[in-house]
This record gives C-alpha cells, sequence and structure tokens, in this order.
C-alpha cells in the first residue's frame, strides 16, 4: 500500500472519528437540555402544589361579615403570589387544582368548607375567578430580557429569560387580576341573588378593597425579595 493510500484511510479515520464525536456531544447535550428541562417542570409542579395548599391555609383564615355573604379572607393574596411568581400557566394550574378539590369536596374553602354548592352559591364566582386572577397577574408581570450570548452560539442568536417583574409591573398586573376576580365574582352574585351592580359593588367589592391593598403591598415586597432563580 502505497503511502498516499496510508493518508487517505488516515484522513477517513480522523474525520469519522470528529463525526462520531460531535454527534455524541450533540446527543449529550441534548439530553442534558432534556434533564434540565425535566427537572425545572418538576419543580414548578411542586411548587404547584405548594400553591395550592396555600391557597387553601389562606382561604381558612377569614372572617364573616354582618352584610354580606362574602367573607374577608387572605385567598386573593396566595392567588397573586401564585400567578406572579409561577407564571400564567403553572399559577393558573394551581388554582385550578384548587377550585376542583374544593368542588369535590375538600375543606379548601373559606372557613373549612367545600363542596360543589359552594361554587354554585353567591360567592362561587369569586372562587371560579381566582383562575382568572392568577392568569392575569402571572401574563402581565412577565417581561423577557436578552441574556449574554454563548461562546458556541451564532451572532446573530439572542437568548431570552423571564425578567424578574419591577414594582409598576407587579401593582398593575395585582391590580388587572383582581379586577377580574371581582367582576366575574359580581356578576355571578347578581344573578344568583337577583341584587343590582351598586349594590353588589357595595356589597362585595368596596368593603374589600383597601384590605386588597394591603394584600398587593406585602406581595410586591415579598416578590421583590425572592430570589431570582425563580424566574429561570
Amino acid at each position: 500500500m502505497n503511502s498516499d493510500s496510508k493518508t487517505q484511510m488516515a484522513n477517513t479515520s480522523l474525520n469519522s472519528a470528529a463525526a462520531l464525536s460531535a454527534d455524541n456531544s450533540g446527543t449529550n447535550l441534548n439530553n442534558g437540555k432534556s434533564r434540565s428541562t425535566t427537572v425545572q417542570r418538576t419543580a414548578k409542579l411542586v411548587i404547584c402544589a405548594l400553591f395550592t395548599a396555600l391557597t387553601a391555609v389562606c382561604s381558612w383564615i377569614s372572617l364573616e361579615l354582618p352584610f354580606t355573604p362574602v367573607p374577608v379572607n387572605l385567598a386573593t393574596f396566595a392567588v397573586m403570589l401564585s400567578g406572579c411568581i409561577l407564571g400564567p400557566v403553572y399559577g393558573t394550574i394551581s388554582q385550578i387544582v384548587y377550585v376542583l378539590l374544593g368542588a369535590v369536596g375538600a375543606p379548601v374553602f373559606s372557613g373549612g368548607t367545600g363542596g360543589f354548592g359552594i361554587i354554585a352559591g353567591p360567592t362561587g364566582g369569586y372562587i371560579i375567578g381566582y383562575m382568572l386572577c392568577a392568569a392575569i397577574c402571572g401574563t402581565l408581570s412577565q417581561k423577557k430580557e436578552a441574556i449574554a450570548l454563548s461562546a458556541n452560539l451564532p451572532a446573530n442568536k439572542t437568548i431570552f429569560r423571564i425578567a424578574k417583574p419591577s414594582v409598576f409591573r407587579l401593582a398593575a398586573a395585582m391590580v388587572l387580576g383582581t379586577a377580574a376576580c371581582y367582576a366575574a365574582g359580581t356578576l355571578w352574585f347578581m344573578y344568583i341573588t337577583g341584587n343590582g351592580l351598586l349594590s353588589s359593588l357595595m356589597m362585595c367589592v368596596v368593603p374589600y378593597l383597601p384590605g386588597d391593598a394591603l394584600k398587593m403591598i406585602a406581595g410586591i415586597a415579598i416578590i421583590k425579595r425572592l430570589p431570582r432563580s425563580l424566574w429561570q
């Protein structure tokens, strides 16, 4: 075998080895990304469950008022946090699970009550509104930001992540999310009780606004102290 043939065979072997190494590197990279995504999703689902439990605990802390069937409780505090921290998808999932648990009889609603009759009753619209509130808070509080490029990426490739929300963005999201919850709840309350809009607002919305403002302030303060890694 002449030297040219030997050289050609050596080059072929080197090229094959390089291609195999590149394939293995790509496979390892994809496997690493897949494992990372799975871990992140699992962590999100665990936190989802925690926020479902937190909503139940906050619902148990309630105060009945003599002029309205709508109790004062801390549930919307947990709902706003779930949306702003978990985002619109997982935040809403946490509240869907909460509503379903209550609907099948788990004592997760205000005062440790449960059952579909609560949802079908005068206050049921506000409970359904928790899902809207979480979805809106999650959607409006999130903002994408560009991050530093990896040396292995093309120059025109930009990577984004969810930015930790600003105070203004959090406040706007919470206000609009709470407004949506009130809208759903008040419309259902009017339908069930036959009350007019003004009387329903005076019974079910106006008395709760100062408390909601305090919940928002506390929620924003907590979120701003949370680590950046929660928004990865």
